[in-house]
């Protein structure tokens, strides 16, 4: 089946696309699936704020309208815990919108052998390449096994883009890898991104990260379309600035284009404190941990880091002991951890979250590296728990998030984690 690979769309920073302005967009880009194709959307979880709940409707209608045979659901979750079946139907808008054509909706399980597929294997000298020497050794690619040879006609890939600690940008081949890979490249791309630093990385379109995935993504066997979108929220809700779709590698590219004007924020200075309202979509701090990455580069040496997360309550339900048993620390600490422990070698995308957390180190006076910065909890989570992973603890009970509101040196962020902070365009 031939489908156009070309990219259509539109956005800017300022626009706001009503569902009226997307239809045309997606009639476009699926008019070349044939009547009696099975598809599959691949779809993000509850963790990222997007538009699927308006866009996902619009596949079903115009895939119905095509006479498409089926269209199924996988939910890109990575690691995360899956959703319950409340929230898998409110992700993709069931029951705000029309929805004729909806088939089953698959979790994805990155640790079931017995769900993932191997479509084949890059060599070390190809993710030398890729990578620019960061690492080299093979690796297998294997993905959820819905994406086996046959299984569809045409994959659809619904996902936003904004700036991400491991790829640069979410978006396009991330929802592959790790949104529904096998732990070999969910760890290895992880890895690679705590390597080349999360400075050089994140809000960065060309990055290692991005282009090992867009090179696995060349093993899947249907062919693919991205719809990709750039959102943003406000007191008013959610707006869509943008919808490219097409290319898999070039609609993020363009998408990432319009994020870096609307999610990247220049303070034009650092802060001795910097106080996160952590966003509601955090729930626990696997994904919380954005609040540094997209903070760190703001604070001052020297400086802290406040997350005030009342409703956090884990710091990772798949990974906590792992992350517990070893605790956040700089880069080259957990290098050198990662040296001493088969454990973490093997799960090497919980070494790089240690590392992604506590954002960069330095060395102090007696020549050992510390973190460049402190971080302080104020969550539902115990004090010694706290303390197990390096982190200062607050009580969140008695804590007030906007005590420093009136301090030059503290900058105080609500929802936390969507948007990244830098101090001006030309530096970190």
């Amino acid at each position: 089946m031939k489908v156009e690979t070309s990219v259509i769309g539109t956005g800017a920073p300022t626009a706001d696309l009503t569902v009226t302005d997307m239809r045309p967009i997606v009639d476009e880009a699926l008019r070349g699936i044939a009547p009696g194709a099975r598809v599959l959307a691949v779809v993000s979880d509850r963790t990222r704020d997007d538009n699927t709940p308006e866009l996902f409707p619009l596949v079903s209608q115009v895939l119905a309208g095509i006479g498409a045979a089926s269209l199924d659901v996988l939910i890109a979750q990575g690691t995360h815990v899956p959703m319950n079946d409340k929230d898998k139907r409110a992700k993709i808008g069931a029951g705000l919108a029309a929805m004729p054509l909806l088939g089953t909706i698959f979790d994805h399980h990155w640790d079931r052998e017995s769900e993932l597929t191997t479509l084949g294997t890059i060599d070390a000298d190809v993710i030398a390449k890729h990578t620019g020497g960061l690492l080299r050794e093979s690796v297998k690619i294997r993905l959820n096994a819905h994406l086996a040879p046959g299984q569809y006609d045409v994959v659809l890939v619904l996902g936003a883009t904004v700036p991400h600690e491991v790829a640069g940008f979410a978006g396009g081949a991330k929802y592959f890898f790790p949104g529904v890979a096998g732990p070999e490249l969910t760890h290895l791309t992880h890895w690679l991104g705590a390597l080349a630093t999360i400075e050089r990385v994140i809000g960065r379109i060309e990055t290692p990260t991005r282009r090992l995935i867009e090179a696995a993504a060349a093993f899947v066997p249907a062919p693919v379309i991205a719809l990709t979108t750039v959102a943003t929220r406000d007191a008013s809700g959610l707006k869509t600035r943008a919808l490219f779709a097409g290319d898999l590698r070039q609609t993020v590219r363009r998408a990432a284009e319009i994020s870096q004007q609307v999610h990247i924020r220049y303070t034009g200075r650092r802060y001795k404190r910097v106080v996160a309202i952590l966003d509601d979509h955090y729930d626990e701090l696997w994904v919380g941990g954005k609040a540094s990455y997209k903070l760190g580069s703001i604070i001052e040496r020297g400086g802290e880091l406040i997350i005030y997360a009342p409703h956090l309550s884990a710091i990772s339900l798949t990974h906590g002991a792992l992350i517990e048993k070893y605790g956040y620390a700089p880069l080259e600490r957990v290098r050198d951890m990662v040296e001493g422990s088969d454990e973490l070698r093997a799960n090497l995308c919980v070494a790089a979250h240690l590392a992604h957390v506590a954002y960069a180190g330095e060395k102090g006076d007696d020549g050992v590296v510390v973190p460049r910065y402190r971080i302080t909890l104020a969550a539902n989570l115990p004090e010694a728990t706290c303390r197990r992973v390096n982190l200062g603890y607050l009580d969140v009970r008695t804590f007030d998030p906007r005590a420093f509101r009136d301090d030059p040196d503290t900058l105080t962020v609500e929802n936390a984690g969507r948007d990244l902070y830098l101090v001006n365009r030309e530096g970190r």
